[in-house]
């Protein structure tokens, strides 16, 4: 204990003493064209991250002890040529997209080019690979603005649902969620690399997307390759779906500073283009889709800041149904003091029933999740979280488990 206290002061003074020079690294890797008709600019954040885990390890971390570490840095680059045309990337340099213990590699999540109708933002078209409209949590997930270290229970929750081969039938359904008793524990970390979330994370998908605003209305509309729930892997431009891409939008209303209220939806097909032979008679890739309806609001208040989204989740399966989730969470942060700030987040995620041989059976484990994150932001450029999380899997033998997890930022 006294060794990782003393770990932590000298990485703490570490920051406080680079904070000038990360003032003038920001500089630097600023640039604007003589005419001032170009201009670019070049950020990053370096994260350390560790966890205390139950096993098998929750929602998307992968691990095969209770201890992870997670190093990642990711790179930003912004650029504008002109008043109308924008560019943006995103490179990471991390053990996986997910938290996990593989060997370090780089990756390019994020890279598209917008043109602006009006300086006004009135009108934007997109193209590329970015994250999905839908939703609220999107634009403030990277670890900067997260006041959590994880995601929302809606963002990587897993579910029963496959992406690489269709289910056959609602018994079949209900092997994949583990709900049938006398199924070995070892499925559990077994299958979860089959299994998908409503939304995975930002949701990083290949497509376009337009969008504008009308008074105090903002809309966003865009055509991806993957559906919401599709996987990291899936969401390269070499992986192609269109055929059956994902539509998706969202609508939002500001009536005051304050206060936003938004509505989202979405539709694609969840299967990737592996199952295809798999598939049974008569039916096609087309035909297994992800429909989603999701709301959510934010409030903004001096020191408070409240989020909330709530997802109604419904897989379209022949020879099974629709099976059904739905997912919500509410979040609060409060400032106590410009370096001090503390997270209360509560998500809950339910199943509907589907019929079986033998009668019906919910297709998934109802579950909650409680998480608090106090953070100090140390400097301009240095924070640290902690985050301790509370969950309930309601099964044929409920558990309950908990994690704890540090994430050490630094901005530049």
């Amino acid at each position: 204990m006294k060794r990782a206290f003393a770990i932590f002061i000298v990485v703490v003074a570490s920051a406080c003493a680079a904070d000038e020079f990360l003032d003038r690294l920001g500089e630097a890797l600023t640039w604007t064209s003589l005419d001032g008709g170009a201009r670019g600019h070049v950020s990053g954040l370096v994260d350390a991250e560790g966890y205390a885990l139950p096993m098998p390890a929750p929602g998307v971390i992968y691990a095969d002890s209770s201890l992870l570490f997670n190093p990642r840095v990711s790179l930003f680059f912004d650029g504008q040529v002109g008043d109308h045309l924008y560019a943006f990337a995103q490179a990471r340099v991390d053990r996986g997209f997910d938290p996990s213990p593989d060997k370090i590699r780089t990756r390019l999540d994020e890279y598209a080019i917008r043109w602006n109708a009006h300086s006004t933002e009135a009108f934007d078209v997109q193209v590329g690979k970015f994250g999905t409209v839908v939703g609220n949590w999107v634009p403030r997930h990277d670890s900067w603005q997260n006041p959590f270290i994880t995601a929302p229970l809606p963002y990587e929750n897993l579910t029963g649902m496959w992406d690489n081969e269709p289910v056959q039938s609602p018994e079949q359904l209900l092997v994949w969620s583990h709900v049938r008793p006398g199924l070995p524990s070892s499925f559990d970390e077994q299958e979860k690399y089959l299994q998908l979330p409503i939304v995975w994370g930002p949701s990083y998908a290949t497509g376009a997307a337009v969008a504008g605003s009308a008074g105090r209305v903002r809309y966003a509309f865009e055509v991806k390759n993957a559906s919401l729930s599709s996987r990291p892997d899936a969401w390269s431009p070499r992986e192609s779906r269109w055929d059956h891409p994902t539509v998706s939008g969202r609508v939002r209303f500001t009536p005051s500073q304050p206060w936003e209220f938004g509505v989202s939806a979405s539709s694609g097909s969840f299967l990737r283009p592996m199952a295809g032979p798999l598939l049974p008679s008569s039916t096609g890739l087309g035909q297994y889709r992800e429909e989603v309806l999701a709301a959510d609001l934010s409030y903004a208040w001096h020191h408070f800041q409240f989020w909330a989204e709530a997802f109604a989740a419904r897989f379209i399966v022949p020879r099974v149904g629709n099976p059904e989730t739905f997912s919500y969470y509410f979040e609060t942060r409060y400032r106590f003091s410009p370096e001090f700030s503390g997270a209360v987040r509560w998500g809950e995620q339910t199943y509907n029933t589907i019929a079986t041989a033998t009668g019906a059976a919910r297709w998934g484990h109802n579950i909650w999740r409680f998480d608090v994150a106090p953070m100090w932001r140390f400097t301009a450029h240095a924070q640290l979280k902690f985050q301790y999380s509370l969950l309930r899997l309601d099964g044929l033998v409920p558990r309950t488990t908990d994690m704890a997890a540090t994430q050490l930022t630094v901005r530049f």
